[in-house]
C-alpha cells in the first residue's frame, strides 16, 4: 500500500491518493488536502459537511453518496457544489480521509 507525507504525518492512500485508514486522518491533514483540492480555506460550513461524513462513514463503514449528505447534513446539491466544486461527494471524502464513495468514477 503506498504511503505519502500529509501535514507533516505519513499515511497510506491508494492510487488515487485517497486515504486507506481513516483512524490516520485529523483536521491539519484535512486542511492540506483541501488547499490540494483548489479549496483555500475550509469555512464552518464545510467542517459541518466534513464531521457528517466522518460521523457517517464510522458507522456505515464507507464514505457517503452526495444524496446522503444532503439528506444528512442538511445541506442542498446546490450548497455542496458551491462548497465542493467539481464532484463534490468524491472531493469531501478526499478531505475527510475517507475512500472513494461507491458509484464516483
Amino acid at each position: 500500500m503506498p504511503t505519502r507525507t500529509i501535514a507533516g504525518q505519513t499515511v497510506q492512500v491508494n492510487d488515487e491518493g485517497f486515504m486507506t485508514v481513516p483512524a490516520e486522518w485529523n483536521k491539519d491533514i484535512a486542511v492540506e488536502i483541501a488547499k490540494e483540492e483548489g479549496l483555500a480555506e475550509l469555512t464552518p460550513a464545510h467542517w459541518k459537511v466534513i464531521d457528517f461524513c466522518r460521523q457517517s462513514a464510522s458507522t456505515s463503514g464507507s464514505a457517503p453518496t452526495l444524496r446522503a449528505i444532503t439528506t444528512g447534513a442538511g445541506i442542498t446539491t446546490k450548497e455542496m457544489f458551491a462548497l465542493f466544486p467539481k464532484g463534490p461527494a468524491k472531493k469531501v471524502a478526499k478531505i475527510s480521509g475517507l475512500g472513494k464513495p461507491e458509484g464516483c468514477v
